[in-house]
């Protein structure tokens, strides 16, 4: 089951979290483990018609969304890392990971994120340059100031001479303007979808978020209201 739903999140970003959670226990599962997995199909039953949107003629303005969600992992005290990636209105990349080291701040954990997802923004940079597309100076919404500040500082001090050299790339990166971090509140991060579980309150307006920042430039949020759930982007 774990495996049809790791295949499903190709086109459900909405339920990539909590798959990922199921599929760290695929090599013992308990029972508690089975009846997340069936509430997430249930889930899925009640919203079959959701799906992602890509509307064509809209802009390739290139950005990506990075969270984290601190010492996550109740077993192993682990951080894990969330992110989205967007051209335009259309998502095209999301990522949801447990970082491979315990992180002793959220500090590092977000620095950790923001890396990861460096590397998956490069990686689309690199792809888009072979059709022509040149996507340079990414903006990479974090809501976390001092990872920001980890990030333009390149002089290495007591707080940081910890993290694993690996990470410290994305410095390189913002010093050849290939992205640059910009700060974004906690509420309006995209990428919190992918860190952590929530009420059904948190749940429903990151949905509403996504829908929003899905929304093409031609279309009122009225009119997108009323057409129909099969074109809702999911999320």
């Amino acid at each position: 089951m774990i495996g049809s739903l790791m295949y499903l999140t190709a086109s459900r970003p909405d339920i990539m979290f909590a798959t990922c959670v199921c599929a760290r226990f695929q090599a013992n599962p308990k029972v508690s483990h089975m009846l997340a997995v069936k509430r997430i199909f249930r889930y899925l039953k009640g919203a079959p018609s959701l799906g992602l949107w890509y509307p064509r003629n809209e802009d390739f303005q290139f950005m990506a969304y990075t969270d984290s969600d601190y010492g996550g992992c109740n077993i192993s005290k682990k951080s894990t890392s969330g992110g989205c990636q967007f051209l335009g209105s259309r998502i095209v990349s999301w990522q949801c990971k447990k970082q491979s080291c315990v992180s002793t701040s959220t500090a590092e954990a977000e620095y950790i994120a923001a890396s990861s997802c460096c590397a998956q923004v490069i990686w689309i940079q690199n792809q888009m340059k072979d059709y022509g597309v040149d996507l340079f100076n990414t903006p990479i919404q974090i809501d976390n100031s001092s990872a920001i500040s980890i990030t333009n500082n390149p002089v290495k001090h007591s707080k940081t001479k910890h993290i694993d050299i690996r990470y410290h790339f994305i410095r390189d990166c913002a010093e050849k303007k290939l992205i640059h971090l910009v700060k974004v509140d906690s509420e309006n991060n995209l990428a919190d979808l992918f860190t952590k579980a929530f009420d059904e309150g948190r749940f429903r307006l990151l949905k509403v978020l996504f829908r929003r920042k899905c929304l093409p430039k031609n279309i009122s949020p009225n009119e997108f209201s009323n057409t129909s759930e099969a074109v809702l982007p999911t999320v």
